[in-house]
């Protein structure tokens, strides 16, 4: 049946690919490349529960005249959770597309736009798919190569070429060290087979293992947005039409994702020094805590979002790096603990961050601006993409009973687990990730207290946030499937836990789903439910109760008073847009308190009236904050490649006698080296 619903998942791709470049119209045009997506998609679903719940894998293959290249596929219970997670997000993106593309209407061909989308979807469920490692790198490039193209769909603006450009190398020098990661694989197997990889005839050196999960660390890393490596993230995100920028933060970067568990847990046997589980839970708290503190100095709703994205990446790796050091010292129960922790937060990551990503979209096609402080009183012109996005926006802040609070409480809960490992520096350092982690939830809350606060409440602060409309019912379907998930992520653990148990068994050697759930799963423990215990039905409906039960004691104790109504007072003055509290001044005390890593730079020019000096004329006022990374980091490696460059212009003198004795040399010292 597995090989029956691939099959008609390739198929609705290809014709999804193929449909739409062979007519003119529009409205075919959209409908064959989103319906066909769509479609696509809910086979996705069912064949990703089906190799979820399938007890043998699904392996295919076709060889092929290029030498170590063939054309494997194998369906095990890792790839298809993450086929399910791509499915879910592409359904409600392609739903969404096929109104929201309507913005493009006469400045990009439709038909090539939903082309490009069905085989971005194909390559990374291919990706997720591919059984051999020439192949694996193929189709990574293919899905680097059509997001770069879908990146600069409005390539007319210089600032989404430069987007492009920066992610098409960020993307190229992550693929690079993948291509060693392998290499190294292939160098002790001598196949690109995965099954080679992870069944060699003798282990891998220990200098060669190690070099392995760094090459490994780093070109998966780059994809993620791993911090440093996360610099593309806030160029190429806003750049992108939306629901491309949905399918890349939701479920691109989790590609990444998979091919380090892949790697680590899978070729390399889950056996490794405690040390590289703690690189990962420093890169990941790193990563969390910097990513929402630039999110939070962020105007621009797409960037913000960009950096969340960081945010969340790094939360996922805390529960894997957990569960790596775990796995280290032979407490399995615990490692499938962080690892089922880690993809919890990666699958309900991709549910609600496509969902503000798809939100975000909804208020550019309504008001035709990303910043925030020309946004305001949204949620009376668009109530359901308000309320859409407060689902989303209550989900990432990781507040009780939603799906973020649910897997950040497991990973809370394997780092805190750390009291059973033999070693008292990580007693102490898992704990010191937690309170990392605290601070970052808290982070995360105030900048989607502003978020939300400054876009869809108070009054429009411009005329096109006045004059804003709901959007399409095809983009509300989108955001709403994605809601509903989020909910059903959130409140029903029991279903979920289950199936992540069988990813995580094979790969750390136990399962815990009968340990994680308990009284028929209505409650949720890490491993045993001495250590602490949590049930979001019943919060949910304690949440619920309690609401209900202060609307009852407030009409009780209010029967017989007369409601009075009085406008907002405003010293005396008309209230005015101007007066309302801006996201600049929202996220002042933060960089205040935060100004060693913001490094804040404040510029104020005053023009007074020539009366008196008392009086000003004219006023402007910039606050930038440094983007240490780039200026640190990135602009110095730049400076030198550009300035050898330049030197190395004198072997290019444009002499054709010069070029043949190039010619000669080499020839001459490829000569002797084969003697």
């Amino acid at each position: 049946m597995m090989t029956a619903l691939l099959s008609v998942l390739l198929v609705w791709y290809l014709l999804g690919g193929l449909l739409p470049l062979c007519t003119t119209r529009p409205h075919l045009q959209n409908l064959f490349a989103h319906g066909c997506a769509a479609a696509a998609g809910v086979v996705g679903i069912v064949l990703g529960v089906a190799g979820l719940l399938s007890t043998a894998p699904l392996t295919l293959s076709l060889a092929s005249n290029i030498p170590h290249l063939i054309f494997a596929i194998r369906l095990d219970p890792l790839a298809a959770f993450f086929v399910l997670t791509i499915s879910l997000v592409g359904v409600a993106a392609s739903i969404y597309a096929s109104g929201y593309v309507k913005e493009f209407s006469g400045r990009v061909s439709v038909g090539l736009l939903g082309s490009l989308l069905n085989g971005f979807l194909l390559s990374m469920t291919l990706v997720v798919l591919a059984d051999n490692g020439f192949f694996f790198l193929i189709l990574w490039e293919v899905m680097s190569l059509l997001s770069y193209v879908l990146v600069v769909t409005e390539h007319e603006k210089p600032g989404v070429r430069e987007a492009g450009l920066f992610y098409l190398i960020m993307t190229h020098v992550g693929t690079a060290f993948i291509i060693i990661t392998f290499l190294i694989f292939f160098q002790e197997t001598g196949a690109f087979s995965f099954e080679a990889f992870r069944h060699p005839d003798q282990q891998l050196p220990e200098g060669l293992r190690s070099i392995a999960f760094f090459t490994a660390l780093i070109g998966f890393g780059a994809k993620a947005g791993i911090v440093p490596l996360h610099v593309w993230l806030p160029y190429a995100h806003p750049a992108a039409p939306s629901h491309i920028s949905a399918l890349m933060s939701g479920v691109m970067i989790k590609t990444a994702i998979y091919g380090l568990i892949r790697v680590y847990f899978d070729f390399m046997g889950g056996e490794f020094p405690w040390w590289w589980g703690f690189t990962l839970l420093v890169a990941g708290t790193v990563s969390a805590l910097l990513g929402v503190m630039y999110a939070l100095m962020e105007h621009d709703l797409k960037s913000l979002l960009a950096f969340h994205s960081v945010e969340n990446i790094g939360i996922i790796l805390l529960g894997i790096g957990a569960g790596m050091i775990f796995h280290t010292y032979g407490l399995h129960e615990l490692a499938a603990l962080g690892l089922l922790a880690g993809l919890y937060h990666t699958i309900n990551h991709a549910a609600f961050k496509a969902l503000l990503f798809l939100g975000a979209g909804a208020l550019q096609f309504a008001t035709h601006t990303r910043h925030l402080e020309e946004y305001g009183g949204l949620l009376r012109r668009m109530p359901w993409t308000g309320a859409f996005f407060l689902v989303g926006a209550v989900s990432i802040a990781a507040l009780p009973p939603t799906n973020g609070f649910v897997s950040e409480w497991l990973v809370f809960q394997s780092l805190f687990l750390s009291f059973q490992l033999p070693t008292l520096f990580l007693k102490l350092m898992l704990p010191i990730a937690a309170a990392m982690l605290a601070l970052t939830g808290a982070l995360a809350l105030a900048c989607f207290a502003k978020a939300f606060g400054i876009s869809f409440l108070a009054q429009p602060r411009s005329t096109h946030a006045r004059h804003a409309k709901e959007v399409p019912r095809s983009m509300l379907a989108g955001m709403g499937f994605l809601a509903g998930l989020c909910v059903v992520l959130g409140l029903a653990p029991m279903l979920v836990v289950p199936l992540l148990d069988r990813v995580t068994a094979p790969l750390t050697g136990a399962a815990i789903s009968s340990q994680v759930l308990a009284l028929d799963g209505w409650v949720v423990a890490p491993v045993t439910v001495e250590f602490s215990s949590i049930s979001t039905p019943v919060l949910a409906m304690l949440m619920v109760g309690a609401g209900a039960l202060g609307l009852l004691m407030a009409r009780l104790c209010g029967k017989g008073l007369r409601a009075r109504y009085y406008k907002t007072w405003g010293c005396g003055l008309n209230l005015t847009p101007r007066m309302e509290y801006t996201a600049t001044g929202f996220a002042q005390p933060i960089k205040q308190v935060f100004e060693t890593i913001y490094q804040p730079t404040v510029k104020l020019e005053q023009e007074f009236l020539e009366q008196s000096k008392y009086f000003i004329k004219h006023q402007r006022f910039e606050s930038h904050i440094e983007p240490v990374f780039e200026k640190y980091l990135y602009q110095p490696v730049v400076a030198l490649m550009l300035a050898t460059a330049d030197r190395l212009r004198i072997i290019q003198a444009g002499s054709l006698h010069l070029y043949l004795t190039y010619i000669f040399v080499t020839l001459v010292l490829l000569l002797l080296w084969a003697g």
